[in-house]
């Protein structure tokens, strides 16, 4: 069977459209369809007989015989040109023959298309391909050109057809597999339903089926995914609706919209609320409906109807040429002047882009008027519907709510695209029975925003009703009234009230507050007797040891003289940390402070003391171990070393610990940040955070010796660009486009790569070409990852498979692919292929990005205690501490010793150690090889 025009047109607008023409099946009635295609008809004889008149008898021709061989043909110009080969069929609206320039070269055929619209789409381009398409292969001679005369104007636009070539086969192939079968393709209702012929048979078969395509706005990717998951219907759909709460981040956002609720309204034939939405109007409500052409940017009649009271007005303003388009649009706002407090309601976007066109168009805005009466902006009723509030209607269209509530069109009314078949016959008869059925058309458009305006103003209203008014549609169901109670056993609730008032008495609470205190004095005498000591000058706790300091003579820093202060004596609040043991240590220390008139620096306090705090040195290593490696939050570590060691601190002191560490430890931060920048190796992955209910990320950086996380407000990773500026070395990174600006090195995370390639297999079982290219990909890695685990990241072992990733790409360049999904894969490839196997030319460059995951894990680790609680100063103190943290462990360190050194020089404290980094980096470059990757 071979493919016509007409065939590829409609699959081009619906599969089953194609389907049901190729049959030839009858077709339902569709006024504007039929409007369209007489339209066509007669934009391609008038273009025709254009094309003609310029030319002489010899240079042109009307439909040709199919017999006869256009290369040996003389004219110049060929109208309705029918060329057919083996499968494909196009009639040509007309063909120029350019001749020859010289000798040896063949003359050139452009196939010519006619559209009567003013506005072309890439359905247009397509179409005027096709028909290139066809005429190449019967003329066995290349065509790269065609043209489109469309318009009023009749404009020229020259098409590059020879680009469009391969998507055009590709559609050719899918109509062929389609009309090969025997059984219809699925259903689908899209946006081409409104002008199709099969429109009313295709809406009704939908409607037996409960198809999920009847929901405006679903698009086919969630469509094809609700089918994954074994949801075909509304009513399977409206079940996966659950009410969750709001993320902090997201409560003074607008609810997004939900189509699974939009199900769920349909499926109780209730009204259901989401969130908080208001209308208030202050003033005199104005309806506003405009009808335009948009293919001509015209718009010819406003509807304007006016509230005041039991009062109705109704103006229709109506434009017979475009040149009257500014005289309407000048008495509309000199009626919007007339009226006190105006404020405009209008429903959808077509209003608002009216407005700005005609504020553009004619240099007055309207809301200089409403500004003048009140600062009212204009109101679209779609915009407090969507997401807010879920009418029981398929769509959210001013026809079907209206429709839904009450409200029904004349039988007469040119609705919808009809109107635009209406004007246009008006123009060509100017018959005032087709004017005035647009007229009245507008007026009921106004009518219907009115009705559902009133019941919006309803459906939010607080106040109690009556029994007459339960039938409104302030009957709603709201969301929140949905949730299921958090707690497992909830609220108890009694027909009799003296069962909800004994329940309480049995509460752990109640018990121990009120009947265990006053029956049992001893037990509350212990608990205050055996209670730990609060820090201070009057403590109780027994003092371990006396220290007194020796004099100082001169200032350690200058050498200088010094002038000795009074006596001091200090408490001093630390742990003594044995080999197996750790144990509270007070000391009273007794020393003075020296003041240098050369530094203008004080000092003499014993090196013990944290600075600005009476805490010792083991004590807040232990505080920050705690809190920093082992993620244990503030209140816990106040119990530990309440009960462990009778020290009783505030919260704000522990507070204030960690933040005097952050301060002091930041050098150390940074110069393990400049030794990550100026290595030779850089792993870095990025996180999410919230930062006071707003989304935040926090960037890691790491080789295998230090790690360094850094704070930003987005991901964009433009600080990338300056923070990288002068690395020479390979990144590691995932498939974050942030990354591929970067001017060095990089190596792709196959880990990554191997996650996303079997969720598209899974999610696509039967697309073969797909698994081809995975199976190629998963032959080509397996050796290559048993060469890293015999012989390591070792480029002299590496480079020899170099030769098998370039025949993988020279096998994957030579796949004609048919599936958009294994075109995707393909495309993702070839765009990273300097950056998937980087690994196998460079020593010790690890395939994926498994240490920077790892990394992470410790932050995340640390965000799940914090829950959310984090500020952008909390964040940034622990980011600091964290870093220092990880790379103590990446360097073979430990955290807690290296806190009590009191040193802040992270290399030189592992050079006195004797720890030798460079075997522990082996050591932990096999370890990330053999690890399993992190999920």
């Amino acid at each position: 069977m071979r493919i016509t025009t007409d065939l590829f047109s409609a699959y081009l607008k619906c599969p089953t459209k194609c389907w049901r023409r190729s049959h030839g099946e009858f077709a339902g009635v569709n006024e504007y369809a039929g409007w369209v295609l007489t339209q066509n008809e007669s934009y391609q004889l008038g273009i025709a007989k254009r094309l003609l008149e310029g030319l002489r008898e010899n240079d042109r021709v009307v439909a040709p015989p199919v017999a006869e061989n256009p290369k040996l043909a003389k004219w110049r110009l060929a109208v309705d040109l029918l060329v057919q080969t083996q499968y494909l069929e196009s009639r040509l609206h007309a063909v120029e023959r350019v001749p020859s320039e010289g000798r040896g070269n063949s003359a050139q055929f452009i196939p010519i298309r006619c559209v009567f619209t003013n506005k072309l789409t890439k359905d247009d381009r397509l179409l005027v391909a096709f028909d290139a398409l066809a005429l190449s292969e019967f003329l066995g001679r290349e065509v790269t050109l065609g043209k489109i005369i469309h318009g009023d104007d009749h404009a020229t636009l020259k098409v590059k057809v020879s680009t469009l070539f391969k998507e055009v086969r590709k559609r050719v192939e899918k109509i062929s597999v389609l009309l090969s079968g025997q059984s219809p393709p699925d259903l689908i209702l899209n946006r081409h339903c409104p002008e199709c012929e099969f429109q009313a048979w295709c809406r009704q078969k939908a409607v037996e089926v409960d198809d999920l395509s009847l929901l405006g706005g679903l698009t086919e990717m969630e469509r094809k995914q609700l089918n994954q998951k074994g949801r075909f219907t509304i009513k399977q759909y409206s079940y996966a609706f659950l009410p969750r709460r709001r993320p902090k981040r997201l409560r003074h956002k607008r609810e997004k919209y939900h189509h699974s609720l939009k199900a769920l309204a349909i499926r109780e034939k209730k009204i259901h609320i989401a969130g908080s939405p208001e209308l208030k109007i202050e003033g005199t409500p104005v309806y506003l409906d405009i009808e335009g052409l948009p293919d001509r940017d015209f718009y010819y009649l406003i509807g304007v109807r006016i509230r005041n009271g039991e009062s109705v007005v109704q103006h229709s303003l109506w434009a017979e040429e475009p040149e009257d388009e500014a005289k309407i649009y000048a008495q509309f706002l000199d009626i919007l002047k007339s009226v006190e407090k105006p404020v405009i309601l209008h429903y959808g976007s077509f209003e608002t882009e009216f407005f700005e066109r005609m504020g553009k168009r004619y240099g007055l805005s309207i809301q200089v008027i409403l500004d003048r009466n009140g600062n009212q902006t204009p109101v679209n009723l779609l915009s407090i519907i969507l997401g807010q509030v879920y009418f029981p209607t398929y769509t959210n269209s001013l026809k079907d709510i209206a429709s839904w509530l009450g409200f029904a069109w004349s039988d007469s009314s040119p609705i919808g695209l009809n109107s635009i078949a209406c004007r246009c016959a008006w123009e060509r008869s100017r018959d005032c029975e087709m004017k005035n059925k647009l007229l009245a058309y507008n007026a009921e458009d106004c009518q219907a925003a009115e009705i559902v305006t009133q019941a919006l103003l309803r459906l939010f209203d607080s106040k109690p009703r009556t029994d007459s008014e339960k039938t409104s549609p302030a009957d709603a169901v709201n969301v929140e009234s949905l949730r299921s109670e958090e707690r497992k056993w909830g609220k108890f609730v009694s027909p009799f009230k003296e069962f909800e008032q004994i329940t309480p008495a049995a509460w752990w609470d109640y018990q121990r507050d009120r009947i265990y205190a006053r029956s049992s004095k001893p037990v509350k005498h212990d608990a205050h007797h055996h209670g730990p000591h609060r820090l201070g000058p009057h403590c109780r706790l027994h003092i371990n040891k006396t220290m007194v300091s020796p004099k100082l003579s001169s200032c350690p820093c200058c050498g200088s003289e010094c002038t000795a202060r009074s006596l001091r004596t200090r408490m001093l609040y630390d742990l003594f940390v044995g080999k197996s043991s750790v144990k509270r240590w007070i000391v009273r220390c007794r020393f003075q402070y020296y003041w240098c008139n050369r530094c203008q620096r004080r000092f003499g306090a014993p090196r013990e003391f944290w600075p600005q705090s009476h805490l010792g040195r083991n004590l807040v290593a232990y505080v920050l171990y705690h809190t920093i490696d082992l993620c244990i939050p503030f209140p816990t570590v106040r119990n530990i070393l309440s009960r462990c060691f009778k020290l009783d601190m505030l919260l704000e002191t522990l507070i204030t610990v960690k933040r005097t560490a952050a301060r002091q430890y930041k050098p150390t931060y940074e110069s393990i940040l400049r030794h990550l920048v100026t290595g030779n190796l850089l792993h870095v992955d990025e996180t999410r955070v919230s930062i006071k209910g707003h989304p935040a990320y926090v960037w890691v950086f790491t080789n295998l010796q230090d790690v360094a996380y850094l704070y930003a407000e987005s991901r964009d990773g433009s600080f990338l660009q300056e923070m990288l500026k002068d690395f020479k070395g390979i990144l590691v990174s995932d498939f974050f486009t942030a990354y591929d600006s970067l001017n060095c090195a990089q190596q792709k995370c196959l880990i990554h790569l191997i996650r996303d390639l079997n969720d598209d297999v899974l999610k696509h079982p039967y697309d073969e070409e797909l698994k081809i290219i995975v199976r190629d990909f998963a032959a080509l890695l397996k050796p290559i990852v048993e060469t890293i685990d015999r012989r390591g990241l070792k480029r002299h072992f590496l480079q020899k498979h170099q030769t098998n990733v370039d025949r993988f790409y020279r096998k994957l360049a030579k796949l004609d692919l048919q599936s958009e999904r294994a075109e995707k894969c393909k495309y993702r490839f070839e765009k990273n292929r300097d950056k998937l196997f980087t690994f196998l030319s460079h020593d010790a460059i690890p395939w994926h990005n498994n240490n920077a995951e790892h990394a992470v894990k410790a932050f995340a680790k640390l965000r799940d205690v914090v829950r959310g609680s984090f500020t952008e100063r909390t964040v940034q103190n622990d980011l600091i501490l964290l870093s220092i943290c990880q790379t103590c462990k990446y360097s073979g360190l430990d955290f807690f010793d290296f806190l009590r050194a009191g040193e802040t020089d992270i290399y030189a404290f592992a050079k006195a150690h004797g720890r030798n980094r460079k075997n522990h980096t082996m050591l932990q470059c096999d370890a990330t090889i053999t690890t399993p990757p992190s999920s």
